[in-house]
């Protein structure tokens, strides 16, 4: 089955993208939840004009996206947490406090467009994967030492 997505759904796709799924996850939950539109004709011709329209304004937003992924750079974070003896972590480093200290150097990154390939659990480095936009990634370090 095919559906047109009217938001961005991790794993799956992002707005306005064709994905083919199957029929059950399409009926009942992205159809019902007002996530996704079946994929025929007429849904296509409308989706694919109000895309046509919004092309000017995605190319700005991609802009922005480019030129924060430049001032991020290399950047390294560095988050202080409490940890034991032989550098296990209580807890766990999240994408929120990651989030934090970047709006403490002046970038701001909603905490759902960051993840971890490695979940931090350790005292150590790890990276940080952003997802500014749908074709704009972007990695940063982020160094967890104990307080």
């Amino acid at each position: 089955m095919e559906v047109i997505l009217k938001q961005d759904v991790t794993g799956l796709g992002y707005k306005n993208d064709v994905v083919k799924v199957k029929p059950g996850y399409g009926r009942n939950y992205l159809i019902p939840n007002g996530i996704a539109l079946i994929a025929n004709e007429s849904n296509k011709k409308v989706v694919a004009e109000n895309v046509k329209q919004a092309a000017h304004k995605a190319a700005k937003v991609k802009a922005d996206a480019e030129a924060l992924a430049a001032k991020l750079g290399e950047m390294t974070i560095e988050i202080g947490t409490k940890a034991g003896e032989s550098g296990k972590i209580f807890g766990a480093v999240t994408a929120v406090q990651v989030s934090d200290a970047l709006k403490a150097k002046g970038f701001d990154v909603d905490r759902k467009k960051i993840s971890f390939r490695e979940q931090p659990k350790q005292l150590g480095t790890y990276t940080a994967h952003l997802d500014l936009h749908k074709e704009v990634k972007h990695d940063i370090t982020v160094n967890v030492v104990a307080e």
